[in-house]
This record gives structure tokens, sequence and C-alpha cells, in this order.
């Protein structure tokens, strides 16, 4: 992910974070790409500050769920704390938003 905006699929808004078996209503700043190197779909971003993933970061936990009000759900790992008290985000696979259906061979 370079800047979100650049070819990315993009998500923003509200998000629900399932951390260390915990739900918690957190923003999110999502952005993703199928990366043909690794043959999967990749998404990166960061949540807001919340206790659930502070306690499941802490503990080492790192799995969370992240979904969205439109019923679109991703799995990923907390990463590394940002400046701001949230988390980093990242996963491979179905992301937490909605991506573009893209049929092979059509334009």
């Amino acid at each position: 992910m370079s800047g979100m905006g650049d070819g990315e699929e993009e998500y923003r808004g509200p998000a629900t974070l399932v951390a260390g078996g915990v739900e918690a209503s957190v923003e999110a700043h999502l952005a993703g790409h199928f990366d043909p190197l690794v043959g999967a779909y990749r998404w990166v971003g960061r949540v807001s500050p919340d206790p659930a993933a502070d306690a499941a970061y802490a503990a080492g936990d790192t799995a969370v769920v992240l979904r969205t009000p439109e019923g679109h759900e991703g799995e990923g790992r907390l990463a590394e704390a940002n400046v701001w008290g949230g988390y980093r985000v990242v996963g491979t696979g179905t992301p937490p938003f909605a991506v573009p259906h893209v049929v092979p061979g059509e334009d």
C-alpha cells in the first residue's frame, strides 16, 4: 500500500474489531490490492485506539477480525501501535470492505 488512492480499493469509516475475543467499535482506514507475486489480495490500514485491542496486543494475541457495516469481514492481525494510540492492521485474503468484481478477459 503506497498512498491509499493510487489504484487501490479503500475503506474509511466505522468497523467492529474482534480482538482477544472481545468486540469493539473502532474507526478504520483500510486499503488493499491484489498482489500477483503472492497470488492473493493484501490489505492494510489502521484502527483507532481501543482497550480491547490494547489488551489483546499486550497479551500477544494479534489475530483480529474486522467487520464493516456493509457486512464485509476480514481476518488479519494487529501489527504495531501507532503514534495516535491505535494499531496498524494487516491481512491477506478477503478484506473487510467491498472490492470490485473483475472477470478475467473483460475490460
